[in-house]
């Protein structure tokens, strides 16, 4: 399902974030059901935490703050906080 917009979508990637793209847009699971969201800029999940996957509901921080509370420093997990957020 080819689209033609007058200009190239714009997808943000973020080290160890969500995908941003620039909205509307159509998701293609594996399964071949699709999701949709008209908004003008979409998180696509890349870490498979979120429970409305495939839009990202952050999960991935909630994950990062379990694991240096275990013992971990900060730095050592896969994610840092986001701005103005305490670890």
């Amino acid at each position: 399902m080819p689209s033609t917009p007058e200009r190239p979508r714009r997808v943000v990637v973020q080290d160890h974030g969500p995908l941003l793209v620039e909205g509307p847009v159509t998701i293609v699971a594996e399964d071949g059901t699709t999701r949709t969201s008209d908004r003008f800029m979409v998180a696509v999940c890349t870490c498979r935490r979120s429970r409305s996957y495939p839009w990202c509901d952050t999960s991935h921080r909630v994950h990062s703050r379990a694991r240096r509370t275990a013992g971990n420093p900060p730095g050592a997990d896969d994610a840092a906080p986001a701005d103005g957020e305490t670890p």
